[in-house]
């Protein structure tokens, strides 16, 4: 009986020992992250709360504003720039990423060729993802201008008559949207990696078959890269909506020519930092959340569909 209390002690004692030092470990392990936890509460998540309240008064950064209930929300719908900037935005989501994934997809898939040279051609269409967008905005301004502009320039040349691109309510969003996929190198990368992941067993497997090339791709490479195109899918869709930089810098902010060119977000700014409407921009970021959250679910419910993964 006393041999066992004598053993009992010592086990107690590591007990209490490994508890302390775990512990020890997770308050260590919260230090570590505070700064980052802090950055988080401050930067994301009071913000995020604060634009709640805000959203349902008149707050501008000028005056403190007061609670109106659902007002900023029933004004938005009767105003014509709002749905304007809808309207456009949703134009450029609906063509720019399909495009995006069939461009980006044909283009890594030209890219994935084993001939000499390779890497120079990746690096020459991976280039342009590191020109700022205001540079890149100066850059297609020159191009597209009608007067002197190389691509009208060209299109003299075989007798067509070019548009005046980003002056007219007609070309300006396509043209934007040809802008945007002047830059996909970065998505294009994404697109090689999950390339580069499918194993070459299925390609030897598919040629002992005597599958023809449009076989092998609609049948095997497409299937196996749908997870790196639903990735890039989801992106496409929030930057999309998120459109803000080019078409700011191409019209000045003014979105020119007739409005064709404000986006949701370009509104959402000048409404906040111009108009110093606050509130009605915080009313107009929520919606924007609440659609981009809406468009994201169904993305992820529809992936069960059509997604395919390696060994499933």
């Amino acid at each position: 009986m006393k041999i066992e209390r004598m053993n009992a002690k010592p086990i107690q004692e590591i007990k209490t020992t490994k508890k302390k030092a775990h512990v020890s470990s997770e308050i260590t392990g919260v230090l570590f992250a505070s700064p980052w936890l802090i950055g988080l509460f401050l930067f994301y998540l009071l913000p995020l709360i604060v634009s709640i309240y805000f959203s349902f008064t008149s707050y501008s950064i000028l005056r403190p504003g007061e609670f109106i209930g659902l007002q900023n929300y029933q004004e938005l719908l009767s105003d014509d720039l709002f749905l304007k900037s809808i309207s456009n935005t949703i134009y450029f989501a609906v063509f720019y990423v399909p495009l995006s994934i069939m461009f980006g997809v044909g283009l890594a898939m030209l890219l994935n060729m084993k001939i000499k040279g390779m890497s120079i051609y990746r690096t020459l269409f991976f280039l342009p993802t590191l020109v700022p967008h205001v540079a890149i905005a100066v850059l297609w301004m020159w191009l597209l201008n009608p007067g002197f502009g190389l691509i009208n320039g060209f299109l003299d040349m075989i007798g067509i008559s070019g548009p005046s691109w980003l002056g007219s309510e007609k070309w300006s969003k396509p043209s934007l949207i040809f802008m945007s996929l002047w830059g996909i190198g970065q998505s294009v990368v994404i697109y090689l990696a999950g390339l580069g992941d499918i194993s070459n067993d299925y390609y030897e497997a598919a040629n002992i078959d005597g599958a023809n090339w449009f076989q092998r791709t609609f049948h095997i490479t497409i299937p196996l890269l749908t997870p790196v195109i639903f990735y890039n899918l989801v992106m496409g869709v929030i930057g999309a909506f998120q459109q803000f930089t080019l078409p700011y810098t191409l019209t000045q902010g003014q979105g020119k020519p007739a409005n064709s060119l404000t986006f949701y977000v370009m509104y959402l700014y000048d409404n906040g930092f111009k108009y110093f409407r606050m509130g009605y921009a915080s009313a107009m970021a929520w919606i924007l959340f609440v659609v981009i959250m809406i468009l994201t679910v169904l993305i992820f419910w529809s992936s069960k569909r059509w997604v395919h993964y390696q060994g499933k």
